[in-house]
């Protein structure tokens, strides 16, 4: 399963984010990741998340981030949820529709549910995808 939380820069997604982390993990069953771009959120997240800073690892397309993520979960098969934080600028997204289905079988094959900070007004979410929509900002 695959959430968006979407709106313009400095709307607040992050922070709706983080909130939706730290309230998830306290019924965890498996292991958490968020990937940001930066380690600025450490400390707002509960200790039992791991963060990843991407800014860390060199990729240039949505194919090598893809890859990367596959990574992470090649490591951990108890991975319950990912969490990206502003999708679109970790990942290097430039078709969102595409990284979106390529992400969302990904998730459902491997059973994680993955939740996406994206940088969008929600009338520019594809279709496809406006029903995962649970916080426009």
């Amino acid at each position: 399963m695959i959430q968006l939380i979407v709106g313009n820069e400095g709307t607040g997604k992050t922070a709706k984010l983080l909130d939706k982390v730290n309230e998830e993990i306290k019924e965890a069953k498996g292991s958490f990741v968020y990937l940001d771009k930066n380690q600025k959120h450490m400390f707002e997240l509960n200790n039992k998340v791991r963060l990843i800073d991407v800014s860390q690892f060199d990729f240039d397309t949505v194919d090598e981030f893809y890859g990367f993520v596959c990574g992470i979960i090649s490591q951990d098969y108890d991975i319950e949820k990912i969490y990206f934080d502003n999708f679109l600028k970790i990942g290097n997204i430039i078709d969102l529709y595409d990284a979106l289905k390529k992400f969302q079988a990904l998730g459902d094959k491997y059973n994680i549910d993955m939740t996406f900070s994206i940088a969008k007004d929600q009338s520019n979410i594809p279709a496809d995808f406006k029903s995962a929509i649970i916080v426009a900002l």
